[in-house]
């Protein structure tokens, strides 16, 4: 059952693209065994903490098994809260971008009349709410007999919330075959009676939780709009002086593209990523260790063998895929005694995945403001000014103090005279 890539699963080459696309380079353990199961046709229990990419391991067999030419509700998604809701609905879009597959979240809070003229337009895939879908059924406005696949997704919270019986009317009014895949972190008794009652010989697969720990660090994040990035990682690594950061990115074409960008504004750059052959890379990790790369840009799988003791900084350029993915990216900063920085790049669209990994880590993550052009300049003229007044300590200026007095001679002053130098010297770092 074991698989390490996405190519074993046999999936569809729409599904494959997307997936690349995402940036997921291999399965997570839940996706590896749940995913081969469900595509089966079998039911499934599966006992997964939030951030173990649970939302992937239904989300791509349901995707697998739409009919797109048929207008007809055939996968219905129940989630303890709007929140989830709109976060599965957002997966699952990104995973069917290379299909027609209709999506809809539905939940409550939000204009029923704008869901009932979507769900009329034709939906294949619904997620919502226990409460809502039941709102619709009542109204009528929600057909789910043709429905093949239901997921209960944090089928525990839905319980703890109340809405048993909700759960269990839903799954009465689904007529035929129908599958059931049940996610749940914890197992209690009333779990167990509902898939007594509502699923057929279910596969249980089950991921080991693991206890969180997350290195004594300052972690922020930055909202950044995606065109922004390359030049607001450039300002931190200025203005934080970073001498030794490693840059996660989520696909091989990112690092590629990172690292050209930060080799033409002068950065000592370069890449790690699944395509480049052993030798290539031993050869770049020897250039980190020694200090010729500054800045090293990486996938997740192709920063596993990275073991650097001094790190200053780890940038999350892209969100990672699932919460245990941040919590080993940030792990290789601030070893051997010393407090490393985790800073992440976030989209507006991607502000709850952030709140996610807070619940996950148990940890706060600061919001931090975007250093502006003028601060990063600010900065590089203050640490120009140190190194002025070192040289100017340390003597031995003869030679210089004669060209500049030749340029005094010619009615420049002594303020004009530095002011070009300082206007200079920042334009040739930018």
């Amino acid at each position: 059952m074991e698989s390490s890539t996405f190519k074993d699963l046999h999936l569809s080459k729409n599904i494959e693209k997307a997936i690349e696309e995402l940036g997921f380079e291999e399965p997570t353990p839940i996706q590896t065994q749940a995913i081969p199961y469900i595509i089966e046709g079998r039911d499934v229990i599966g006992q997964a903490q939030t951030g173990t990419g649970k939302t992937a391991a239904f989300g791509i067999p349901a995707l697998e098994m739409i009919d797109v030419n048929s207008k007809n509700i055939q996968v219905l998604v129940l989630c303890p809260t709007r929140e989830l809701a709109n976060q599965v609905a957002d997966e699952l879009g990104k995973l069917a971008k290379y299909t027609s597959t209709k999506i809809l979240p539905v939940y409550g809070g939000q204009s029923i009349e704008m869901q009932i003229k979507a769900l009329r337009r034709g939906v294949h895939i619904v997620i919502g709410t226990p409460g809502r879908i039941m709102d619709h059924l009542e109204r009528k406005t929600l057909d789910i007999s043709n429905v093949g696949m239901v997921v209960l997704d944090e089928a525990d919270e839905m319980l703890d919330m109340g809405f048993r019986e909700d759960i269990e009317t839903i799954l009465n009014r689904i007529s035929g075959e129908r599958q059931t895949i049940l996610f749940s972190a914890t197992m209690p008794a009333p779990i167990m009676k509902l898939t007594k009652n509502y699923q057929q010989n279910p596969m249980l697969v089950k991921t080991i939780h693991k206890v969180v720990t997350v290195p004594n660090m300052e972690q922020s994040y930055f909202e950044v709009k995606h065109h922004m990035k390359p030049d607001v990682l450039c300002r931190l690594i200025d203005i934080y002086d970073v001498q030794s950061s490693l840059v996660f990115c989520n696909t091989k074409r990112m690092v590629d593209d990172l690292v050209n960008t930060l080799k033409t504004r002068g950065y000592l750059a370069d890449g790690l990523h699944g395509d480049m052959k052993q030798t290539q890379r031993e050869k770049v990790m020897a250039s980190f260790r020694n200090g010729e790369i500054e800045t090293l840009v990486a996938t997740d799988v192709a920063a596993r063998g990275i073991d650097v003791e001094n790190i200053e900084v780890v940038f999350n350029y892209d969100m990672p895929q699932d919460e245990e993915s941040y919590v080993h990216r940030i792990g290789r900063t601030g070893r051997a005694g010393r407090q490393g920085i985790a800073f992440t790049f976030v989209t507006p669209k991607e502000i709850y995945k952030i709140k996610s990994i807070q619940k996950y880590t148990k940890t706060k993550i600061l919001c931090k403001k975007v250093p502006s052009r003028s601060d990063a300049e600010d900065f590089k003229a203050t640490m120009l000014a140190k190194k002025v007044k070192e040289n100017i300590d340390e003597g031995h200026l003869g030679k210089y103090m004669h060209w500049v007095e030749k340029m005094l001679d010619e009615d420049y002053t002594s303020m004009d005279i530095a002011a070009g130098l300082l206007k200079i010297m920042l334009s040739e770092n930018k």
